[in-house]
């Protein structure tokens, strides 16, 4: 499932990716109405309350995974994804919306691509061709472009300053979760979810005065939360483990255009000229990001893990006696160095240098 980047291993890449953000993409509107009863906090813990409740009755009723558990080594990774993505990316994401147009903010969230790409690159050290690098200057352009002045697109400088900051937040855990994407994506998510919501939830409460709003907003917020932060976050792992962050990045950037879109029928809100023109430097940005194509001679060093996988050619190895029948399986193998030639990306087994 990891390798190599076959023409099926693209498709599948860019169908969990774009159906991620077309899930993610309805949060900002809906939400948007949301915030007229229900405050930041408390309806950002209600959202991962709503995901975190499908993901463990899924977990009820499919008991076995193949997929390669969580260990004590992933922690500290995991506990990044939390608290970047779970706790403070959507309770900064809320606040800013509360000061911006649902159209504005669904505008902006855009900024997390060029966030996870600059990240994915300087930090983490995935490649990037000059499609990709000239795709994050007009996607950031676009999102430059945009009127953020009250009475048009209803923004401040501090509702986009929180915006931007929510884009970082979640360009960290995108990040991180492309590291742990060898693992169990329903488990990752299912922690994540659960300790944002029973964190974001009890801190929202209490700043409210423990005061709930109505059972049907409640409920309303669950439901989101169920798809935008549950199913959405678990097919966005699972893009990430098959194309990596940056290049995930290039499909999620679909989701504000999504949110957008809602807006301008759900809201009532106008689309402006300026809005245009950012709107088609975002999409010009996101489809060079597209055509981005990587192929090379390039070397594996040896390296040993555990991960959900078939016998193909980086998997050739020999099974002890206890381990798993059928394909795909996970257990602990060794891989032993290899140079050879094919289209890739940056997965958890094409991470050399260029």
């Amino acid at each position: 499932m990891e390798v190599p980047a076959t023409e099926g291993t693209t498709m599948r890449g860019a169908f969990f990716g774009l159906a991620a953000a077309a899930l993610f993409g309805l949060s900002a509107p809906v939400s948007k109405l949301l915030l007229s009863t229900i405050s930041p906090v408390l309806l950002a813990g209600l959202l991962h309350l709503g995901a975190a409740v499908g993901l463990w009755l899924h977990r009820l009723v499919r008991r076995t995974s193949r997929e390669a558990r969580l260990d004590r080594g992933d922690v500290p990774k995991l506990a990044g994804v939390v608290v970047a993505g779970g706790i403070l990316g959507p309770v900064l994401m809320l606040l800013g919306l509360n000061r911006v147009t649902a159209l504005a903010g669904s505008l902006l969230l855009n900024l997390e691509a060029p966030f996870t790409v600059l990240l994915a690159v300087v930090v983490f050290r995935e490649h990037l061709g000059r499609y990709a690098a000239a795709a994050a200057v007009f996607i950031l352009g676009g999102a430059l472009v945009l009127r953020l002045q009250p009475g048009t697109l209803g923004a401040d400088p501090t509702g986009v300053a929180l915006l931007a900051a929510a884009c970082l937040c979640w360009s960290i855990d995108n990040n991180l979760t492309q590291r742990l994407s060898l693992r169990d994506p329903f488990a990752i998510v299912r922690v994540k979810t659960l300790v944002a919501g029973v964190f974001n939830t009890a801190l929202g409460l209490g700043l409210s005065g423990w005061h709930l709003p109505k059972a049907g907003y409640v409920v309303g917020a669950l439901v989101l939360g169920s798809f935008s932060y549950g199913v959405s976050v678990v097919l966005d792992a699972y893009a990430l483990r098959l194309v990596g962050a940056a290049r995930e990045a290039a499909y999620f950037a679909t989701a504000p255009f999504v949110g957008a879109l809602v807006a301008l029928f759900l809201l009532r809100e106008r689309l402006g000229s300026f809005d245009v023109v950012a709107m088609v430097s975002m999409g010009l940005g996101v489809a060079l990001l597209l055509r981005e194509r990587h192929r090379h001679v390039h070397t594996h060093e040896e390296l040993e893990h555990e991960h959900l996988h078939h016998h193909d050619e980086h998997h050739p190895h020999e099974h002890e006696p206890d381990a798993p029948a059928g394909e795909p399986h996970s257990h602990p193998h060794r891989h032993v160095r290899l140079v050879h030639d094919h289209p890739h990306l940056p997965d958890a087994h094409h991470r050399h240098k260029h």
